[in-house]
């Protein structure tokens, strides 16, 4: 039943994305809308108590805000897990977190990545749980949302708009609704949604058995919607209080990609261009497509393409999978959930054949299979700045994006931002492996302990927050170094697109003529999948090598 699923699943995916693109558009347009009849007057009181004004801002201004409050978040939830122990709402008596890891965990968040070094329900109080976690999961892509609808407007040739009136607008009419029904839904299906403490259970040969449980129904909402991923239990979305059955396994999956396919449609009203939006959904969705059969294959443990497909029996590859989900859901989401940028898992990815593991470091190398909600499609923008720029010195012509020219100042920043990622994650890899405070920590020798590794840092620099549970993380060197990769990788790209967006905007739009390379057609598509590939790919084919595609081999 797996190809089954799994096209209904694509399918239902699919016919949502257009509606909710267009709502998107209309959330964040300058237009007055029927929206703002359901919506407004509750935010004008916020805006009154919060003191803002729905006044234009500057880029650097809007971007200032931007980090402005993702500190502010961070500090606040880093003195809740520091405090957790003395405050109120731990029924369990859980102590205070260490400081190292407050300091992880309170980045993780902060910055939509959602790695966990502690384990869900015995390293966090309730209080944590909804103040700290929950809270940021809102935060978090609200911020990143808006940032993305900056930026859209800027390379639209308009004024990048206000942060806090774009973050209030993320949370009042996106993310609380969705995750306020979905909430609902999922305390219907079983997910628990409750403040009392742990259960005791006496167990059928008389032992005492403590049961875990807490607000997860509200948790895991926000978790999926927002991609953030992070689970409120340590077994994430494999606890069947977290993931009961296939209809939440199947729902789970839809808010993960519900917003990040939507945002090209969102794009192409904005813009006025519709049929580039089309084109960018596309591309994504062409490799979105490629990852997901080149892992199904794999998965299946060397079966045809049919059986991989779920269209013959074959058992596959059922290591550190659930039997009530099955090889073909599992590898299904564990594609799901890091082209997503998301994190979350229904199957520890450290048990994934090589191929199927390599799948998902490659669709965090990349951050453009569709992504995060904002973060991702903001790496699609910038990867077409790059395709423009490259066809403009083929054909020897000034680039031109939306009608502006492309130019040294916006593609020296592109060039700095572009280099970022993989310095972030390769350099700290190298760093993890020269010295023994990372190597030590690796649990398998050989090729698939040094993708242990790589994997943990893809995993923070893209805001994704899986990852191979078999490395030792929970020490001083990997809260540290992994805290600072999710904090860089996090804001050095947004801010930079932010600045090239508003530096965009101040150009004038220049007349298209015969002469002018058109970006919605398929050969712009194209150049744009070429540029993800050369640039994007390449990068990581030789640490690729070495370590998925290495043990592969020695198989």
């Amino acid at each position: 039943m797996s190809i089954v699923s799994i096209i209904v699943s694509l399918v239902i995916i699919g016919l949502m994305v257009k509606p909710t693109g267009v709502y998107l558009a209309s959330v964040f347009g300058d237009k007055p809308t029927k929206l703002d009849r359901i919506f407004g007057g509750f935010e004008h009181v916020l805006y009154r108590i919060s003191g803002v004004k729905k006044e234009n801002q500057s880029w650097k201004l809007y971007a200032l805000s931007f980090l402005l409050v993702n500190v502010a978040t961070l500090l606040m939830a880093y003195l809740v897990f520091r405090f957790q122990g003395v405050l109120p709402l731990n029924p369990s008596h859980i102590r205070g977190m260490e400081s190292s890891l407050a300091f992880n965990t309170a980045i993780s968040f902060m910055a939509n990545t959602n790695l966990q070094h502690y384990s869900g329900e015995t390293g966090l109080s309730y209080l944590s749980q909804m103040i700290g976690i929950v809270f940021l999961m809102f935060i978090s892509p609200a911020t990143a949302l808006a940032a993305v609808m900056a930026i859209i407007r800027g390379l639209a040739g308009k004024n990048v708009g206000n942060f806090f009136v774009d973050l209030t607008r993320s949370l009042t009419r996106v993310f609380l609704p969705i995750a306020f029904v979905s909430g609902l839904v999922f305390v219907f299906l079983g997910v628990p949604q409750t403040l009392d403490a742990t259960a005791e259970a006496t167990t059928v040969t008389g032992e005492q058995q403590q049961i875990a449980r807490g607000p997860v129904a509200a948790f895991l909402a926000i978790k999926e919607v927002g991609n953030n991923g992070g689970g409120f239990f340590g077994a994430n979305s494999t606890h069947p209080f977290e993931n009961p059955g296939g209809i939440s396994n199947f729902l789970q999956i839809w808010l993960m990609m519900l917003l990040p396919t939507a945002l090209p449609f969102a794009y192409g009203k904005m813009v006025g261009n519709r049929k580039q939006g089309r084109i960018l959904f596309t591309i994504m969705a062409v490799m979105f497509a490629i990852m997901l059969v080149v892992s199904l294959t794999s998965e299946f443990n060397g079966s045809s393409v049919l059986q991989s497909l779920g269209m013959k029996d074959g058992l596959g590859s059922m290591e550190g999978k659930e039997t009530r989900i099955g090889v073909g859901d599992s590898a299904f989401y564990s594609v799901v959930t890091t082209a997503a940028e998301t994190g979350a898992v229904n199957t520890m990815h450290d048990t994934l054949t090589p191929i199927g593991g390599m799948v998902t470091l490659m669709n965090m190398m990349l951050n453009t299979v569709f992504g995060g909600v904002g973060a991702g499609f903001i790496n699609v923008l910038m990867y077409c700045l790059v395709a423009v720029f490259l066809s403009g010195l083929m054909v020897g012509r000034t680039p031109e994006f939306l009608g502006k020219k492309v130019e040294g100042c916006e593609m020296k920043i592109i060039a700095v931002t572009l280099l970022i990622h993989p310095l972030l994650i390769l350099g700290a890899s190298a760093i993890a492996l020269w010295t023994p405070l990372g190597s030590e920590s690796i649990s398998n020798p050989g090729f698939h302990g040094l993708t242990q590794i790589v994997y943990e840092y893809t995993s923070s620099a893209a805001n994704n927050g899986s990852g191979f549970e078999g490395l030792g993380d929970a020490t001083l060197f990997w809260n540290i170094s992994t805290g600072l990769v999710m904090f860089f990788g996090r804001c050095f790209s947004i801010i930079a697109m932010i600045a090239v967006a508003g530096s965009l905007a101040k150009k004038q739009v220049v007349p298209e003529t015969i002469g002018t390379f058109r970006t919605d057609t398929s050969l712009f598509g194209g150049i744009l999948l070429g540029s993800i590939l050369i640039v994007g790919a390449l990068t990581f084919f030789p640490t690729l090598v070495l370590g998925p595609v290495a043990e592969f081999l020695t198989l």
